[in-house]
Formats: C-alpha cells, sequence, structure tokens
C-alpha cells in the first residue's frame, strides 16, 4: 500500500512535459488573441482605424526621409 501511495506521489510531483504543456498553451493564448484582433480589424471601425494607423505610420515615415 505504502508502495503504490509513493509512486502516486511521484507521479504528481513529476514535471516532465511541464515545458511543453506551458508552451502549447502560451501559442494557443496567442492564437486567441491574434483571433480577436483580426475579427476586430476586419469588422465594424476596426478596418477604419487600421487603415488610419497605417496612414499615420506612413506618413511619419516619408516625413523623416
Amino acid at each position: 500500500m505504502n508502495s503504490l501511495i509513493a509512486r502516486f506521489q511521484a507521479w504528481l510531483l513529476n514535471e516532465e512535459g511541464q515545458a511543453t504543456t506551458e508552451y502549447a498553451l502560451v501559442l494557443l493564448g496567442a492564437a486567441l488573441i491574434a483571433l480577436l484582433v483580426i475579427g476586430w480589424a476586419t469588422t465594424g471601425g476596426g478596418s477604419e482605424k487600421v487603415g488610419q494607423l497605417f496612414d499615420t505610420v506612413i506618413d511619419s515615415v516619408i516625413g523623416k526621409l
């Protein structure tokens, strides 16, 4: 019985594969944020604001040349 409990504890404390899981969760979070930004940018007033931002950046770069 004690060996079963010891094996279960070892299994719970095992960190093998933890970095891979964290990496996958970060990628899923980044993908979710990217989808939200793309959805905002392509619908409603988002596309207009992105266009204004692009124009402002381009005008700024051209103004410094």
